[in-house]
């Protein structure tokens, strides 16, 4: 491994985050069945909101403090999206100036779609927009891919890895991958109760040097060789998670720039709290981890850390 794994592949690391500070939070009835993640509780809407927003404000604070840029928006708070602090699963951006909208299975997250949003903060913060793709009619389609969170991306090796699910169909991960110029890497996951893994972002990550991978969760056979081959040719170290761990979002990570040599990896405190010790000291090899408490937002909302976080790689406006 190199002596600085930010020099290794800086490509894959992004150097601002996008978060969306919720306006509404609850359990989205629209998504809950096909995802296990969610979970009813007791409080009121109220009460449920003002830990979101807690939740969310504390992230923010430990990411910056970490030397991470963070830009903050605020949700539409007429527009009633409980999953609105989830912007990753809406748009991806571009080394190249590109900007994808993609088609969202539930139609009240299709209200998250705002590019006149990305196009102010672009004006805003001197990003480029050279081209914006919008997939969104694949879902007259019936053809769903949802972001970051149905593509893990080896910007890089120009790989896509995908789990199908309803989230996540094959033939919008291929249109999405022809557009990108990327490989796409499709298998099958399920939970140890059999249900498809809704999101692949919740089962892996990569980072410049480290993939992080509930492997025994991807059907055994020739989707998990696949996966496999995949992370072998690019080169990454492997730290493999239980399916307890992904359970506990131990899966939902990110890799990103930070204010040192190496990476940072925004990971939840549950999550944390569920590695080995071998399993932390080798995230610990490859990335500086900062745990974040969003039991609130894993728990009601079915995402975690990684799913607040929308990366930003366009480039600068000249």
């Amino acid at each position: 491994m190199s002596e600085n794994p930010a020099a290794a592949s800086a490509g894959q690391l992004a150097h601002t985050l996008l978060m969306v500070r919720p306006a509404s939070f609850y359990g989205n009835p629209e998504t809950a069945a096909s995802n296990a993640f969610q979970h009813a509780i007791a409080a009121s809407a109220a009460e449920t909101l003002a830990a979101a927003q807690r939740e969310f404000d504390a992230v923010v604070a430990q990411l910056s403090a970490a030397g991470v840029r963070v830009v903050v928006a605020a949700a539409d708070a007429d527009a009633d999206t409980p999953d609105a602090l989830f912007p990753n699963n809406w748009f991806s951006t571009h080394a190249d100036g590109r900007l994808l909208l993609y088609p969202m299975a539930a139609a009240n997250r299709r209200r998250e779609r705002r590019p006149e949003l990305l196009r102010a903060l672009a004006e805003r913060h001197g990003w480029r927009i050279t081209r914006s793709v919008d997939l969104s009619g694949l879902e007259a389609r019936g053809l769903i891919v949802e972001g970051t969170g149905s593509l893990v991306l080896d910007r890089d090796a120009r790989i896509a890895y995908a789990a199908l699910s309803p989230r996540t169909h094959q033939q919008a991960v291929e249109i999405v991958c022809r557009e990108l110029g990327y490989e796409p890497v499709l298998f099958h996951a399920h939970d140890s109760a059999g249900r498809e893994i809704y999101h692949t972002n919740v089962v892996m990550s990569v980072g410049p040097s480290l993939a992080v991978l509930g492997s025994a969760l991807v059907r055994p056979g020739a989707d998990l060789k696949h996966v496999f081959d995949a992370l072998e040719r690019s080169g990454k170290a492997l730290l493999d998670l239980s399916p307890a761990q992904v359970a506990e979002f131990a899966g939902n990570v990110l890799f990103v720039a930070g204010g040192g040599r190496s990476p940072v990896v925004a990971v939840s405190r549950r999550a944390w709290a569920s590695l080995t010790r071998p399993q932390r000291q080798l995230l610990e090899l490859h990335a500086t981890p900062v745990p974040c408490a969003v039991e609130t937002i894993e728990h009601v909302g079915g995402g975690g850390v990684r799913c607040m976080l929308a990366e930003i790689f366009l480039p600068a406006a000249r």
